[in-house]
């Protein structure tokens, strides 16, 4: 693969001072949010020090006003109630916070999830089935059901009213229900329409609460919704939520509940985890905590994802986190299988990469597993990449993309070919008759060649601001801290220098490479992880280097110290 292209910040020296002066800011923090597209102190007043009480009001939802009411007089008159929730992280966390938020109310509240393993093309046909058995006359779905609007028609014509809180990108027939929670839809008022599923449900949560407040025959007992924010930071960190606006509110409050380590079933997942709850950060939950909880959605039941979440009892809490850990092991064994699997039918068949698009079918992948590779593969080759898994003449299909080609559009103009579709611009799924998979394979190649560029694919490394070694400092590292929770599109940023290597690098796990790095007389090390192969370009003394890294603080036998996190490396010239 090819070295990414910087892509260097330009930014107004006068707008940076300006900056500075307003917050009292590190230069090189300045420089960072100058380089992010902030225009106004107001904009970075909000960002940096945003708090609960500016959170969004949720009747800007539409549709608010109407679900509030039906659910309040099911809770009034002991209707059953089904929480139905995609079977994914975002989709299992807001079903538990809804589950758990209801039943506090007074309702009685069953749940359900979706099963990859479900013989029936839509799975909502199952929840139908559940809802019917348990006597529910009012379904809510999380994180699903926008682009379902023929299994709810079904629903409607048994009795059973629907009320949908959803977060994906609407098709053009939208679902006919009581209400439609959806900060996406076209006549949404809603200001911010980054929220997800989880984030969603929250929303429902915080009107239902305003409700309750203002009825007079209805005492409900005391209702704190901070205790519901580490399911939002959850679902939201493992859904790739964007970490700005109201999510990076969330998140951030989220974090902070989730070091308070409250929920039982989450602590004796930390603990399997090897995550100290007390320093718990978004990468401990993207890397560790959400790929254990999917591997529930990917190759077992994600039903038991919502029991952990909810879990009162230490021992059945203890076994839960258990089985979660060894699917999370098999989980990873068929991921390696498959990518290898990929990855040698990629190098086998170079040409492919010739095209714009990658779209890659097999009936020997599994379903439940392709998102994670399909993702990894688009990131590696940067192009929009879609795999597909064949499965009794079905294929189930993960796509993911680059911002130069976003999906949707592109989607929508193959839907005669699709079962069905749905997602963002920029991660989405679908299923597809097997006979028309080269159909479709032909025109969405077609479509990327003919809107991207060959620079469009080349992968690029965006860089935030210069910084000196001198300035790598904790006082600069406490600054650098105002700009997080860090994620999507709020990443940790990228600063780059020149710097000499005084020692060769050192191959450590296997597969990382230390870097031992000088300027002006200040020694510092530098991580690449994943860098091994370039140990021997770099093997010889006196290199000086231009270095791009996120600096972290690195906490090693009770002694911290900054350590540099490679991001690339240029050789400049052998200073012998």
């Amino acid at each position: 693969m090819s070295h990414p292209i910087w892509i260097y910040p330009k930014t107004d020296p006068t707008w940076v001072q300006t900056i500075i002066k307003e917050f009292s800011i590190h230069p090189v923090t300045a420089e960072v949010l100058a380089s992010r597209g902030f225009t106004s102190v107001e904009q970075i007043h909000e960002y940096l020090y945003a708090k609960l009480p500016n959170l969004h009001d949720p009747q800007l939802f539409p549709d608010m006003d109407k679900a509030v009411e039906r659910i309040f007089h099911a809770i009034k008159n002991h209707e059953p109630i089904l929480i139905y929730g995609d079977n994914d992280v975002d989709g299992m966390t807001g079903t538990a916070l809804l589950t758990e938020f209801f039943r506090y109310v007074g309702g009685r509240v069953f749940f359900y999830v979706s099963n990859r393993a479900s013989l029936k093309l839509s799975p909502i046909h199952d929840a139908l089935d559940y809802a019917k058995k348990n006597g529910c006359k009012l379904l809510i779905t999380v994180d699903c059901g926008i682009t379902a609007a023929a299994e709810i028609a079904s629903a409607i014509e048994e009795n059973i009213d629907v009320i949908i809180t959803d977060h994906h990108e609407p098709t053009a027939k939208l679902p006919h229900c009581i209400a439609t929670l959806n900060p996406k839809l076209l006549n949404s008022t809603y200001p911010d329409r980054n929220l997800t599923g989880v984030g969603v449900a929250f929303k429902l949560a915080h009107a239902f609460t305003n409700f309750l407040s203002a009825q007079e025959e209805f005492s409900p007992p005391k209702i704190d919704l901070k205790k519901y924010l580490d399911l939002v930071a959850l679902g939201t960190i493992a859904d790739m939520g964007s970490l700005i606006g109201e999510n990076r509110i969330l998140v951030r409050y989220g974090l902070k509940q989730l070091r308070k380590n409250k929920r039982l079933g989450l602590a004796k997942l930390f603990s399997v985890c090897d995550v100290k709850p007390g320093e718990i950060s978004p990468i401990d939950i993207a890397s560790k905590i959400a790929p254990r909880l999917n591997s529930l959605g990917r190759i077992a039941d994600p039903i038991k994802g919502v029991e952990l979440l909810l879990i009162r009892d230490p021992v059945m809490a203890e076994a839960l986190a258990k089985e979660l850990d060894l699917n999370n092991s098999e989980r990873q064994k068929i991921e390696r299988k498959n990518a290898e699997d990929i990855e040698n039918y990629i190098a086998e068949n170079p040409q492919i990469l010739k095209e714009k698009a990658l779209i890659l079918v097999s009936d020997k992948w599994h379903p439940g597993i392709i998102p994670i590779i399909t993702a990894r593969i688009a990131k590696q080759y940067n192009r929009p990449t879609i795999i597909i898994a064949i499965d009794n003449g079905v294929g189930k299909g993960s796509i993911r993309t680059i911002p130069e080609f976003p999906l949707l559009t592109h989607l929508r103009d193959n839907a005669s070919l699709l079962e069905n579709f749905g997602g963002h611009d920029f991660a989405a799924g679908l299923s597809i008759k097997e006979e028309n998979i080269e159909e479709f394979k032909q025109n969405f190649i077609a479509a990327a060649n003919a809107k991207l560029q060959d620079q469009d694919i080349i992968t690029k490394l965006f860089i935030d601001a210069k910084i000196h070694f001198k300035d790598l400092t904790f006082d600069f590292m406490e600054s650098l801290n105002l700009l997080e929770p860090f994620g999507n599109e709020n990443p940790s940023p990228v600063l780059y220098c020149q710097a000499k290597q005084i020692w060769p690098p050192k191959v450590v796990g296997k597969t990382h490479l230390k870097l031992y790095l000088e300027q002006d007389d200040r020694l510092l090390e530098g991580i690449g992880f994943g860098m091994a192969e370039k140990k021997g370009m770099l093997s010889k003394k006196n290199l000086t280097l231009h270095i791009a890294f996120t600096p972290h603080i690195n906490n090693f036998l009770n002694k911290s110290s900054i350590q540099l996190q490679i991001r690339d490396i240029q050789i400049i010239e052998n200073s012998k």
